[in-house]
């Protein structure tokens, strides 16, 4: 008899069934036996279903204290139901486990290792319950023990499938403040064991993003790959790089690595010529790990393509585990159904939405705007967080931070008197007059970041730092998306160059999408108002979500699997976290 699966019962005997439970019920408590048994049909005795308690499940997690952590779940769980027993059902273990017990032992497919979740030697202890005698009294005693590992079970492998298997938050390494997964798993529990109704798909052990999905598919094919052997090593020999016309025997080498399923023939002398076809694919290549697209084999494409699959497939797991991060409601049912999503390597903004605005859709979102961005360089990154857009600033003054002020003005100002006024720039009371104060009357020399009593800003107009709009969302970092004067900087295919603030490449367009609910902010008018030379700040009628996030690798729209230099070491710092 396979464990997991209920027992079935033709339907005849099971109306018998139900009419003598019916009359049973009935019956004073006198005609119970002494053993606390219910009298089964055709005579035969059978305990009844067990049922847990608190000092139960404290003594459980007491005995296996690396549980502790999951304590107040358990506790939740089990209060919730009264402690009845969750796994079973009539003294038979329900086909969720099944499911569960299975979804563990493919968790290598999520980047998991499966030795980290089973708890107990289930199969050893079904069968040891399906050889008891159903009036065994100890064997209550065992469905407890199976029900309590069970449940502690699912509550080890869906915090770290859910939730992930390293918490941003206490790791301050890791940089991560978007807002937290706060996904309530004894609820989840509840759903799977369907006891309980949802709109996300827990009964299935699936995940809750889409983005998540693509990269756990194609995790499965690079594990299917690394089964296989893996991709070349491409070695140009003498050559310092191979282009279109080009003839050698590390062309064949070329075709191999970038398709690496395809069964080439060694003796066919035209696969070793670089044609046409071959430097499409290596461009496509380039495009796909942010490159160069010149077709060209050399240089940081040879480089790249000879990352080994490990580190590969590594980077698709660590960027798996920022999915389980990003929170299951994108956002939050009283906003809006629409998001802007921030990828610092990339240096893309995107816009996404539901087209019918429906708070319940949660993963509906189609892209309905995308454009380059310009983020901060190495020693200003950009930081990754979550926020809500308030106001579009037009004609917006550049406030100076303190640290500029300190590290690059200061210096600036006490070389070249004039730096300011050529600049555009002016210092201020810090109140709401904003009085002009005299750069002749501060002692530079003892200028520092934390002490400077006044506002340094940069004058609205063509010159401006932040261009001629800015889009703010208030945060502990002064950090927001504008406008930039230095149009040309988009072009390059790196672009880190900024403070840490997030510079656009089409911020007109953006403040349209944002002001379209308020008609009287057209085109027209947003253009006018950005080049009048003073300031002026338009409310949102409702604020929009907004995320700067950092992921390395991801799948595109088209289906083609991307990666990116980790621009700020990101990935080596959790790598060391996930693996360690």
């Amino acid at each position: 008899m396979n464990p997991y699966k209920l027992k079935h019962i033709t339907s005849p005997l099971l109306g018998l069934m139900l009419l003598f439970l019916a009359v049973s019920c009935n019956q004073s408590s006198d005609t119970t036996t002494a053993t606390n048994s219910v009298s089964g049909l055709f005579g035969k005795d059978e305990l009844p279903q067990a049922k847990t308690d608190s000092l139960e499940v404290l003594q459980y997690i007491s005995k296996n204290p690396d549980l502790g952590e999951y304590e107040e779940l358990m506790f939740k769980f089990y209060g919730d139901r009264d402690y009845r027993l969750a796994w079973f059902h009539d003294n038979e273990l329900v086909p969720q486990t099944e499911k569960l017990l299975s979804t563990i032992d493919h968790a290598s497919k999520e980047g998991l290792n499966p030795k980290n979740y089973r708890l107990a030697d289930y199969d050893s202890m079904f069968k040891r319950y399906e050889e008891m005698d159903e009036q065994d009294s100890t064997r209550l005693d065992l469905q407890k023990q199976i029900d309590l590992a069970l449940t502690a079970t699912y509550f080890n492998y869906a915090s770290d499938f859910y939730r992930g298997r390293v918490s941003p938050q206490a790791e301050d390494n890791l940089h991560w403040d978007v807002r937290r997964n706060k996904i309530k798993l004894h609820k989840a529990l509840q759903t799977i064991l369907k006891e309980r109704d949802s709109t996300y798909p827990y009964y299935e052990f699936e995940a809750l993003h889409d983005g998540y999905v693509k990269l756990r598919d194609a995790l499965a094919k690079y594990q299917a790959l690394q089964e296989k052997g893996g991709w070349p090593k491409v070695e140009l020999g003498s050559n310092k790089m191979l282009q279109k016309g080009d003839s050698a025997q590390a062309v064949l080498t070329i075709r191999k690595r970038l398709d690496p399923e395809q069964d080439l023939n060694a003796e066919d002398k035209k696969l070793y010529y670089f044609d046409d076809n071959l430097q499409q694919q290596v461009k496509k290549f380039q495009r796909l790990h942010g490159l160069e697209q010149d077709g060209v084999v050399g240089g940081n494409t040879l480089t790249t393509m000879n990352v080994p699959l490990e580190d590969r497939i590594n980077q698709i797991m660590i960027n798996m585990e920022r999915w389980r991060w990003i929170p299951k409601r994108m956002v939050p049912k009283k906003l809006d159904q629409k998001y802007i999503w921030v990828n610092i390597p990339e240096y893309k903004l995107y816009i996404y939405e539901d087209p019918d605005n429906d708070p319940e859709a949660e993963r509906k979102y189609k892209k309905v705007m995308d454009m380059r961005v310009i983020v901060g360089k190495t020693m200003h990154s950009t930081p990754i967080f979550s926020d809500k857009v308030q106001y579009v600033v037009m004609a917006p003054y550049w406030n100076m931070p303190g640290s500029i002020v300190e590290n690059e003005a200061k210096p600036a100002i006490m070389r070249d008197p004039n730096w300011l006024v050529r600049n555009n720039m002016e210092i201020v009371t810090r109140d709401k007059a904003n009085n002009p104060v005299s750069p002749s009357s501060i002692d530079w020399s003892g200028v520092t970041a934390n002490n400077f009593p006044y506002l340094l800003r940069q004058k609205p107009g063509p010159k401006n730092s932040l261009g001629m709009i800015k889009f703010l969302f208030p945060n502990e970092y002064s950090v927001y998306l504008h406008d930039t004067p230095a149009d040309a900087l988009f072009n390059q295919r790196e672009r880190d160059f900024s403070h840490g603030c997030v510079r656009l490449e089409k911020p007109v367009e953006l403040a349209k999408y944002l002001l379209k609910d308020m008609p009287e902010w057209d085109e027209n008018k947003i253009r006018t108002t950005m080049q009048g030379g003073k300031e002026e700040w338009v409310t949102l009628p409702k604020n929009v979500q907004v995320y700067i996030v950092y992921f390395t690798t991801w799948v595109d729209e088209d289906g083609n699997l991307n990666f990116r230099e980790d621009l700020y070491g990101h990935d080596k710092k959790l790598e060391q976290e996930y693996f360690g």
